[in-house]
């Protein structure tokens, strides 16, 4: 069976754990392939909302199974919370989720070191961090001094990790003037985590193939958008991993030819959170309405999403980047409250028109806008794509010619029941 990918197209929170969570229903294995706990995905189910950080979206389905992919970087006790609040809510977490043998650990200095890398940076050189220790996390993968899950199987974990927090220690005393941490106080967190996972652990590219040769349908998900891909979003304004199609290959060990459909979820407007260039930013009271109209508010931080028009240049770019097959409308019922609704259909920079999405100076570029008319009319709750206003569907027509990817799937609200879906 061939494997599908659900990837954000923008600066991350598309809405992509509700297009997961509709999906999830036809779906065996979902596997999450990047990030941590960074980034929280909600879904609403009858009404009732539920946050995920680490653990796929789709463990409230009975038949679903989960995997932590090796591109994960996983906080032991932030996961061992998480998975404890699912379990009292009546989800057998412990029973159907694995993790790869090769995902890092985040331990309490990536943490601490982030934030106090960020809190010492000049008001024009912070990146918006969540101070969660992400990309120290990444960075120690890098260096090849990072511990993985399984390596607690390790008789050399004590050592190993001692070790680093000794490195760790030093960087945090000499460096920011912090308190020195004790090995052994995470290691005893690190063994609660252990006792509870142990069994879960897998070699995940060898389970990942065996169970598409079986028939078995795989659904990979990530977290962050194409926007904050460390190679291709507005760098350095960007997340520490690479949450576009690539970064699922690497992620979660499935080769490229089982990849056959790869569905972009996108905004009928633009959100973006933290520091960086945003184009079609709205500032004051316009953006403030956009912003409360959508509720757009962190769901792991609680911090307000900066909100702007959509943006059909960076859709364009997260297309030729992921090799998008079809998009995923969300929050298009936001949009009702206006009378017109601009989109941004090309950048200009010195007076030339831009032929792509810039890896530089996007801070620079000149916006230009096309108006479509709106609906006013509440489409929340709409399940058949005919009985939207006659405006609504030229909008949504409009947005798939310009972005050169048919729309699939439109969601008009919250919850689980409140899609359309293909056919029309």
């Amino acid at each position: 069976m061939p494997a599908t990918l659900v990837v954000g197209t923008q600066w991350g929170d598309e809405g992509k754990a509700k297009v997961i969570d509709y999906l999830s229903k036809d779906t065996d294995i979902i596997v999450r392939y990047q990030g941590g706990a960074n980034a929280g995905h909600t879904v609403v189910v009858h009404g009732k909302k539920y946050v995920f950080h680490l653990v796929p979206s789709g463990i409230i389905y009975d038949q679903t199974v989960c995997v932590i992919g090796n591109g994960v970087v996983l906080d032991p006790t932030f996961f061992i919370e998480e998975c404890d609040k699912l379990q009292a809510e009546g989800f057998p977490v412990y029973e159907k989720l694995l993790i790869s043998d090769a995902c890092h650990l985040l331990f309490p200095f990536h943490g601490l070191i982030d934030s106090a890398r960020e809190s010492s940076c000049t008001p024009d050189r912070k990146i918006g961090t969540t101070k969660k220790g992400i990309g120290i996390c990444y960075a120690d993968k890098m260096m090849r001094i990072g511990l993985r899950v399984g390596d607690l199987r390790e008789s050399d974990f004590e050592t190993r990790l001692q070790h680093l927090v000794d490195e760790k220690n030093r960087e945090l005393v000499k460096l920011y003037d912090g308190e020195e941490l004790s090995a052994k106080e995470i290691l005893e967190n690190v063994k609660k985590f252990y006792s509870k996972i142990q069994k879960n652990i897998i070699n995940t590219p060898y389970y990942l193939e065996s169970q598409l040769k079986a028939g078995k349908k795989i659904l990979l998900e990530g977290a962050q958008g194409t926007g904050l891909d460390v190679d291709f979003g507005t760098y350095p304004y960007v997340t520490s991993s690479n949450p576009t199609t690539g970064g699922a290959f690497i992620g979660s060990g499935i080769a490229f030819h089982h990849l056959k459909s790869v569905i972009g979820i996108t905004k009928a407007y633009t959100t973006r959170v933290g520091e960086g260039p945003f184009p079609t930013e709205l500032h004051g009271e316009e953006g403030e309405r956009l912003r409360t109209l959508g509720a757009e508010y962190g769901a792991t931080t609680g911090r307000p999403r900066r909100c702007g028009w959509f943006d059909t240049e960076v859709l364009r770019h997260a297309v030729r980047i992921n090799g998008l097959t079809s998009i995923a409308l969300t929050k298009i019922d936001v949009l009702s409250a206006y009378d017109k609704i601009p989109v941004a259909v090309a950048y200009e920079r010195n007076g030339k028109k831009l032929d792509c999405f810039p890896s530089q100076g996007l801070d620079q570029v000149k916006v230009i806008y096309e108006e479509f008319p709106g609906w006013k009319t509440d489409i929340t709750g709409i399940g058949e794509f005919d009985k939207l206003p006659s405006a609504c569907k030229d909008y949504i027509r409009a947005l798939e010619k310009l972005i050169g990817v048919r729309i699939d799937l439109i969601s008009t609200g919250p919850d689980r029941k409140d899609t359309i879906a293909s056919g029309f």
